[in-house]
């Protein structure tokens, strides 16, 4: 399997929708905001197989110090076949020299960005004012 990836490339508004839909992010039911958001990303990251989308991430950042990965989704069928791996470690080639990279992570991605060499942060606690159904 050939999985392509690429830093700030195009994005459709359906298949950007759809791959959310599929993983059950409340963000695909404001597909107006989502856009935008994620077009106005410091980075974009797309996955493709055979063209089609399989994944999808962002990073929000100063540009030198701080990054934050709030998004980083891989299509349900094809979890576990390498996408969020190739798309985190294109994420590293921007911002491995950065001195605090951030994200949130639940469920089964705990494990997967543990293995990536992401920890928990101390002894802080995680905080947030969310509007979201999906936590």
């Amino acid at each position: 399997m050939d999985i392509k990836v690429e830093l700030n490339g195009h994005v459709d508004e359906a298949e950007i929708i759809e791959i959310y839909r599929e993983n059950g992010w409340s963000s695909a039911d404001k597909p107006d905001q989502l856009i935008l958001a994620l077009r106005n990303s410091h980075t974009l990251v797309t996955a493709r197989v055979s063209g089609k989308l399989v994944g999808v991430g962002n990073a929000i950042s100063d540009g030198h110090l701080v990054v934050y990965y709030p998004h980083m989704l891989v299509h349900p069928s094809m979890h576990g076949k390498g996408v969020g791996r190739k798309m985190m470690e294109t994420m590293q080639s921007v911002y491995s020299s950065f001195h605090q990279q951030m994200l949130t992570a639940d469920g089964e991605a705990i494990e997967f960005y543990k293995a990536l060499g992401f920890e928990r942060a101390a002894n802080t606690e995680p905080m947030w004012i969310y509007a979201g159904t999906e936590h």
